[in-house]
């Protein structure tokens, strides 16, 4: 899958040459750039981090700057983290978006 992958919600228009990185949301691999944001990555592949906790519908982030708490996630270690400031790293794992 590429970085900027149909239907993202994302589309990379530029520094395309950094070293390209692997991450798993689930059991699927998302291809990313070092220096991205998480929230880069997975808008770049898909249209939603997650589902609200109050059953109001997908999030996608809101402030991207780290103070609205829109997008939290969480690694497969069950660890939560916000996906606006947290930078992706090679092999990182993430729990599936549901």
């Amino acid at each position: 899958m590429s970085a900027s992958a149909p239907g993202g919600q994302f589309v990379r228009l530029a520094e395309t040459a950094r070293r390209r990185i692997v991450i798993a949301l689930g059991d699927r691999p998302i291809e990313a750039l070092e220096g991205d944001s998480l929230l880069t990555a997975l808008l770049l592949n898909g249209r939603q981090l997650r589902q609200s906790e109050f059953r109001d519908g997908p999030r996608a982030g809101f402030c991207l700057m780290g103070a609205c708490q829109d997008c939290w996630i969480s690694l497969a270690d069950g660890r939560r983290l916000r996906a606006c400031t947290t930078p992706a790293e090679d092999g990182m794992a993430l729990e599936e978006i549901s």
